[in-house]
């Protein structure tokens, strides 16, 4: 036990799309469905789903409620592959759109702050080996 109190927030949950619950890897995806193409006609965007920058903004928000709430000490957040995604590519000066991710099931995405900056971050996969 910790002595710290879980919290919950909404604004950390996985990006909503139009492809949610669908297989979209292998040969059975729905991404090569014909029926699903237009809604994939902007992957900048992306056109079937929330905007990148949406789930950055809603992610980073986050990240610095945590900061300043836990300043002097660490915090941890819990959320889903693309919003982790969008706080590691912004912190390597990357865009947002992508091809491809670099966010494996229970990886630990860390970021250092000295103030308001972050100074290094780290990814690891802890479990990979499970």
């Amino acid at each position: 036990m910790t002595g710290c109190e879980v919290q919950t927030r909404d604004d950390i949950v996985e990006a909503g799309n139009t492809f949610e619950g669908l297989r979209t890897k292998g040969w059975r995806s729905q991404l090569i469905n014909p029926i699903r193409w237009r809604h994939m006609t902007n992957p900048l965007e992306p056109s079937w789903g929330e905007p990148y920058q949406e789930i950055f903004q809603r992610m980073w928000g986050a990240v610095e409620d945590a900061r300043e709430n836990a300043e002097g000490h660490e915090a941890v957040l819990v959320s889903h592959q693309l919003p982790i995604v969008m706080v590691q590519r912004h912190v390597q000066g990357k865009p947002l759109a992508h091809a491809s991710r670099n966010c494996d099931l229970a990886s630990v995405t860390s970021l250092v702050f000295d103030g308001d900056s972050v100074v290094d971050w780290a990814y690891n996969t802890p479990a990979q080996d499970i």
